[in-house]
């Protein structure tokens, strides 16, 4: 019999199959392994509701857990939404050292129900995960993904994706 602990550690190996250096545990895309009177339960959320990737890492999961021997049902919800505050400082240095600079942390106050978009501040400055410049700019509100926007580096020039936050 396996353990669910066993399915944690197979589904540890998923990468993201946009950014393959960090897992979809680790971006908080797999949520919970579930011990159901069905079977295993595996809960997913997008990164954003139309995340095409969402068919590919479904398929990942299954192609992991087959070493296992088990199948499982995998359920997709979109409820909580899913946030980049799930991202741990861990994950957000591998996106750096990957090239992508990771999202700033959200936090949104718990009783405002709308969040209007803020003001930039010196906080929000995106800094180049090539050279730590902040003097930076967007260029695209849309990266190579649509949960990414596309920055250039005006110090060392270098364009590179922003992990928007959410």
């Amino acid at each position: 019999m396996t353990t669910l602990q066993a399915v944690w550690d197979a589904l540890d190996t998923v990468p993201d199959p946009e950014i393959p250096v960090v897992s979809i545990r680790e971006l908080g895309i797999l949520r919970d392994v579930r011990d159901t009177s069905a079977g295993v339960e595996i809960i997913i959320t997008p990164t954003y509701s139309g995340c095409p990737a969402m068919g590919q890492i479904e398929d990942d999961i299954r192609a992991a857990l087959t070493q296992l021997e088990i199948s499982a049902r995998i359920t997709t919800q979109l409820a909580p939404a899913w946030t980049t505050d799930w991202i741990s400082a861990a994950t957000k240095e591998k996106l750096r050292s990957y090239g992508i600079a990771p999202p700033h942390t959200t936090t949104p106050d718990s009783d405002k129900v709308i969040r209007f978009a803020a003001r930039k501040s010196a906080l929000d400055a995106v800094a180049c995960p090539q050279c730590g410049s902040v003097n930076t700019t967007e260029t695209s509100h849309f990266g190579s993904t649509a949960c990414k926007a596309l920055y250039k580096c005006l110090d060392c020039l270098e364009p590179f994706d922003y992990f928007k936050p959410y």
